[in-house]
C-alpha cells in the first residue's frame, strides 16, 4: 500500500512538472517549437488519436490509433491565440495523459480545469459563433468579438468529456454522468434552436457532443440510476442535438431495451405495441410482451388477462413462461390462488423430467399458491390439506436446489412460521440467514419474528442489534420498530419509547430527504411515510393502555397529518374512545374503518366488542363480525378469545363447550404469537 502511494505521489510529480514546463513554454515566444519537442516524435501527439471518437464507452477502456492531425489542432490554436490560457493547456495535457492509459494521472489534470468559472465564457462564445454564422448568411451588421474561440471550447468540451470517462473507468459512475450532462447543459443552453450543422465541423464539437449525448445514458445505468436514464434518453433524442440518423436509431432501440427490462415506463411501451399494425408482430409474441410490459408496470390484471389469452387451447397453452408469470400473479391475489395452483401445476406437467431449476420455480409457486388458498379455506379440513400441500411442494422446491436459493428457503421458512410450526421455521430461517451473510432484511426480519413467537425476546434483540449494525441507516425503519416491539412485551416501556423516538427523528429526516431530492422515488417516499403513520399509532397504543388521554391524542392528531384516509388510525381512534367509555363514538370510528377496508380485521373484532358491551344488537350480529375476521385470520387470537366469550355468555349447555374450544384455540395461538405478524 505505501508502494502505491509513492508511485502515485511521483507520477502526480512527473505531471506537475511537465505542465509547469508545458505553461512556461506555451508563455513564451517558442510555442510550436515546444509541442514537438515535449514528445518524441514517434509517440508525440500527433501520432495519437486524441479525440472523442476513438474513446470506447465502456468503462476504463482506452483505444489508441493514430491521427496525424492532433499536432495541427495544437498548433492551429497556438497560432489563433497567440498562447494557451491555463485550462487549455491542462486539456492538452490531460489529453495526453488519458491517450497514455494514465487515467488516474489524466484524471488529476482535468480535476484543474474551472469549468464553472470557463462555462458562461464557453456559452456566450457559442452564441455569438452561431450568430456570426447566421450574419454571413443575412450579411448584416458586425458582432463584437467572442471570449474565446469554438476551437478553445471544443477542446475544452473534449476534456470534459475525457474526464467523465475517467471517472467511469474508476467506478465513479455518479461523478462520471454529472461531468458529462455539463456538456448537454453548455450546448443546450448556448442554441435556443438546436445545435447548428455546420458549427462545429472544423474542430469536432460535433463529434464529441455525439459521444456525450450517448455516454450519458450509458452512466446512468451504471450509477443505478433509472430515473435518470430515462430522463437522459428522452433528452438524448430531442432534435436539438443535430444527430445523425444512425445515432439516433441506436440511442431509440437502447431505450426500448432499456424500459423494457428495467420496469421503467413500461405502460408507455406496452401503447406504442399495441398501435402496431396487425402482422408486425406474432400474435403470440404480441401476448408475450404485452404482458410483460404490463406486469413490469404494476398493472398485474390486465398482464394476467393477456397471459391468460396466450395460454388459450388455441394459442399456446404449454408456454412455459408464461404459465409461471401467471402463477406468480394469481399467488399475490387470495381469490385467484386457486387459479395460480393451476397454472403452476400445468408448468410441472410441461417440464416432465426437465431443468430442475424451473422445476423448483414452478413447485415454488405452487407452494404459495397453496398456501394462499388455505388462508381463504371454509372449512379446517381444507384449509389443513392444502397448508400440507403447500409445505409438501416448497420443500420439494428447496430440495431440488440443494437448499441454496434464498428466495425458496424465504418462502419455506416463512409458511414453517405462518403454520406456527416454529422449529422448522427457525431452522431453514437460521439457513437462510447463514447463506446470504446477513444481506438481506426480509431475513433478519422474520428470525427476529420466529425467537419472538417462541418467547425467546433477549435473543430476538439481539438479533435485531446485529441486523441494526449491518445496515444502513434507511433501511433500518422495520427493524427498530420490531425492536420496540420486542421491548414492550419485556416491559421495557422506557427502552422501547426511546427506539420509537429514535425511528420519528429517523424517518423525518429521510422524509425530507425524499421531499428535496428528486433522485429518489415516489415509492420509497411513501414507504417512510407509511411507516411514520404506524409509529405514531403504535405510540398512540402505548398511551391509550396507561390511560394518558391526552399524549394518546397528540400522537393521533400526528397520525391524522399524514393520512386521514386510514382504517388503522380510525380503529385507533374508536379504541381511544372505547376505553373512555364512549361507546357509539367508539362504534362510528370503526365504522369509518371498516369503510376505508372492509377487511380490517382488528376493527371487525373491535365493534363485536364494543356492540356486546353496547348489548343493543343481536347476537346474530356480533357474531358475524367476528367470523367475517376469523375467515379473513383464522390465527387471529383475539378473535378467537372473544368469540370465546360470546359463545359462553349464551349460557346454553352446547355454547359453553364451544366457547371452551374457543378458549383453547386462542391460548394456543396466543403461545405462538409473534410480535409482529411474519409476513
Amino acid at each position: 500500500m505505501k508502494s502505491e502511494k509513492r508511485i502515485s505521489q511521483r507520477r502526480r510529480s512527473r505531471i506537475s512538472l511537465k505542465f509547469g514546463k508545458f505553461m512556461k513554454y506555451i508563455c513564451s515566444g517558442e510555442q510550436l517549437k515546444a509541442v514537438d519537442e515535449m514528445v518524441p516524435s514517434s509517440e508525440s501527439i500527433g501520432t495519437k488519436d486524441c479525440s472523442a471518437s476513438d474513446y470506447s464507452s465502456k468503462a476504463g477502456e482506452v483505444v489508441k490509433h493514430p491521427d496525424i492531425g492532433n499536432i495541427e489542432e495544437a498548433e492551429w490554436s497556438l497560432r489563433e491565440t497567440s498562447s494557451l490560457n491555463y485550462e487549455e493547456a491542462r486539456a492538452l495535457l490531460g489529453r495526453i495523459e488519458y491517450q497514455k492509459g494514465n487515467i488516474e494521472a489524466a484524471l488529476h489534470v482535468f480535476e484543474g480545469i474551472d469549468i464553472a468559472a470557463a462555462t458562461p465564457k464557453m456559452k456566450i462564445a457559442l452564441a455569438l459563433a452561431n450568430r456570426k454564422g447566421e450574419r454571413h448568411k443575412r450579411r448584416s451588421q458586425n458582432l463584437s468579438s467572442p471570449p474565446m474561440s469554438v476551437h478553445a471550447i471544443s477542446l475544452l468540451l473534449e476534456a470534459i468529456f475525457l474526464k467523465a470517462k475517467c471517472l467511469q473507468g474508476l467506478g465513479r459512475f455518479k461523478e462520471a454522468a454529472q461531468s458529462c450532462k455539463v456538456i448537454l447543459d453548455i450546448v443546450e443552453s448556448s442554441f435556443a434552436e438546436g445545435f447548428p450543422e455546420n458549427l462545429g465541423a472544423d474542430c469536432k464539437l460535433q463529434e464529441t457532443l455525439n459521444r456525450a449525448v450517448e455516454l450519458l445514458p450509458e452512466l446512468w445505468k451504471l450509477a443505478d440510476a433509472p430515473r435518470e436514464t430515462i430522463m437522459s434518453y428522452r433528452r438524448a433524442l430531442l432534435p436539438c442535438w443535430n444527430l445523425d440518423a444512425e445515432t439516433t436509431a441506436k440511442l431509440q432501440k437502447e431505450f426500448a431495451i432499456f424500459l423494457l427490462y428495467c420496469g421503467g415506463d413500461l405502460s408507455s411501451l406496452a401503447k406504442q405495441i399495441e398501435e402496431l399494425l396487425p402482422g408486425i408482430i406474432n400474435r403470440k409474441e404480441r401476448y408475450r410482451i404485452l404482458a410483460l410490459c404490463y406486469y413490469g408496470a404494476g398493472e398485474d390484471l390486465v398482464a394476467l388477462n393477456l397471459l391468460r389469452k396466450l395460454l388459450s387451447g388455441s394459442e399456446d397453452p404449454k408456454c412455459l413462461p408464461a404459465l409461471l408469470i401467471a402463477s406468480k400473479i394469481c399467488g399475490e391475489y387470495p381469490d385467484l390462488a386457486e387459479e395460480g395452483a393451476t397454472f403452476a401445476s400445468r408448468a410441472l406437467e410441461c417440464l416432465g423430467d426437465g431443468c430442475d431449476q424451473m422445476e423448483s420455480i414452478a413447485n415454488c409457486l405452487l407452494g404459495i399458491s397453496l398456501s394462499a388458498q388455505s388462508k381463504v379455506a371454509i372449512t379446517d379440513f381444507d384449509r389443513a390439506t392444502r397448508q400440507a400441500k403447500a409445505l409438501q411442494a416448497l420443500v420439494s422446491a428447496a430440495r431440488s436446489t440443494n437448499m441454496r436459493d434464498l428466495s425458496i428457503l424465504y418462502r419455506l421458512s416463512l409458511e414453517y412460521a405462518e403454520q406456527r410450526k416454529l422449529n422448522a421455521a427457525h431452522y431453514y430461517a437460521k439457513m437462510l440467514l447463514k447463506l446470504e451473510g446477513g444481506s438481506n432484511l426480509k431475513g433478519w426480519l422474520l428470525m427476529a419474528r420466529i425467537l419472538s413467537a417462541q418467547k425467546r425476546y433477549e435473543d430476538a434483540e439481539t438479533i435485531l442489534n446485529a441486523a441494526l449494525d449491518q445496515t444502513g441507516k434507511w433501511e433500518q425503519g422495520e427493524l427498530l420498530r420490531t425492536k420496540a416491539k420486542v421491548q414492550l412485551v419485556q416491559g421495557q416501556l422506557k427502552g422501547a419509547v426511546e427506539t420509537y423516538t429514535h425511528l420519528l427523528a429517523a424517518l423525518q429526516v429521510q422524509t425530507k430527504t425524499f421531499s428535496s431530492d428528486k433522485r429518489f422515488y415516489k415509492g420509497s417516499a411513501n414507504h417512510a411515510r407509511s411507516l411514520e403513520l404506524e409509529v405514531w399509532l403504535d405510540l398512540a397504543f402505548i398511551y391509550i393502555n396507561l390511560s394518558q388521554w391526552h399524549d394518546a391524542e397528540i400522537c393521533l392528531s400526528k397520525s391524522e397529518a399524514i393520512s386521514s384516509y386510514s382504517a388503522s388510525k380510525c380503529h385507533a381512534t374508536g379504541v381511544l374512545y372505547e376505553k373512555k367509555g364512549l361507546y357509539k363514538d367508539a362504534i362510528k370510528a370503526f365504522r369509518s374503518a371498516l369503510n376505508i377496508d372492509p377487511a380490517h380485521v382488528p376493527s371487525l373484532i373491535s365493534t363485536a366488542v364494543v356492540l356486546r358491551q353496547l348489548s343493543d344488537q343481536s347476537n346474530a350480529v356480533i357474531r358475524s363480525f367476528l367470523m367475517a375476521a376469523l375467515r379473513l385470520d383464522g390465527m387471529n387470537s383475539s378473535a378467537w378469545y372473544n368469540l370465546g366469550l360470546f359463545y359462553k355468555s349464551q349460557g346454553t349447555q352446547s355454547s359453553k363447550l364451544e366457547a371452551a374450544e374457543c378458549f383453547e384455540a386462542a391460548a394456543s395461538l396466543e403461545e405462538t404469537a409473534p410480535v409482529e405478524p411474519f409476513r
